[in-house]
């Protein structure tokens, strides 16, 4: 699907090069990190079926023959009187103003009608060149499409509306070729074989977080926040060593993050280090404590005390 690494470095690079940033934005659960990790070739964003999963802006970049592209993966833009989930749309926002490009993807199977309207304000707010993908297009009818279509192309004047499964993988080439026409030309910001500027600490308490997500329920997963403590590299043993802390915001909610007999904290650990041996290429020892920090998404010191403000 995407273009291999080229051996391009940032000092050396061919004319007529175009490289820019480009934010990935859109309602929560649209398929925005999904379209990302599809892009890359291997993942740099979690995932998961529930909404307000991405927090924090995730860049990863992609490189071709002669192209540079730096996409923002940012939180899905929604309503809400949380602290926590506030900062996380000004994430967002702040992303639409910061790039070159944006690329607004929708959910054609389950649409935000408000919170798409609140994104085309924001375009028109900006005036950024914009593309919009309309993903999940295989779960529904062909003929609900071209209305949409006509609908959006009234709604903005996007460069390119183009129809895309990211799962599936179906129509990311033409999608890349329609973002790739708006960069502006110059050189790379990154070498060709980067594909993020996440740290490996970074990657991996998302990963702890995501199988948090992954495993449990109603409020549990959105009142939890994952932060790296220590890590400790063995390159004798092909080791590394990682203690991370789970914070959630009440005693009872730390009850289920740990489990009977500690049988949920050791499944989430589990799951976890198995992801982070296959991602970083060596073995893992993940050390996981659950600590209460009370309403930490409604404290604006504990936002800033876990890196979300």
């Amino acid at each position: 699907m995407t273009e291999s690494p080229q051996s391009f470095s940032i000092s050396e690079f061919p004319e007529g090069f175009r490289s820019g940033y480009v934010a990935i934005i859109g309602a929560p659960n649209v398929g925005k990190s999904t379209l990302l990790n599809q892009y890359l070739g291997q993942k740099v964003a979690i995932c998961t079926p529930k909404p307000q999963t991405t927090r924090h802006q995730i860049r990863g970049v992609l490189s071709g023959p002669d192209f540079q592209i730096v996409f923002v993966d940012t939180p899905g833009i929604h309503e809400s009187k949380i602290l926590a989930n506030q900062a996380m749309v000004e994430a967002a926002v702040r992303a639409i103003e910061e790039v070159d490009v944006v690329l607004m993807v929708v959910d054609v199977a389950k649409r935000e009608p408000r919170l798409e309207d609140q994104i085309i304000k924001l375009l028109y707010r900006t005036k950024k060149p914009a593309v919009l993908a309309l993903n999940k297009i295989d779960q529904i009818k062909k003929s609900e499409l071209l209305p949409m279509i006509e609908a959006f192309s009234k709604a903005y004047a996007f460069s390119a509306i183009v129809p895309i499964s990211a799962l599936k993988g179906d129509g990311l080439s033409e999608l890349l070729q329609e973002i790739v026409k708006l960069l502006p030309e110059g050189p790379p910001f990154y070498d060709a074989e980067t594909f993020t500027d996440q740290t490996e600490r970074q990657l991996a308490a998302e990963i702890v977080r995501e199988k948090i997500f992954l495993l449990t329920g109603q409020e549990i997963p959105y009142a939890t926040a994952v932060t790296i403590e220590d890590w400790e590299e063995v390159p004798e043993k092909n080791l590394v060593r990682i203690r991370a802390t789970v914070f959630v915001e009440r005693d009872s909610q730390k009850g289920i993050i740990i489990g009977k007999g500690g049988q949920m904290l050791k499944k989430i650990g589990q799951l976890a280090r198995e992801e982070l041996e296959f991602l970083l290429g060596r073995k893992v020892y993940l050390d996981l404590w659950v600590k209460v920090l009370r309403d930490w998404r409604r404290d604006p010191k504990a936002l800033k005390r876990l890196g979300l403000s």
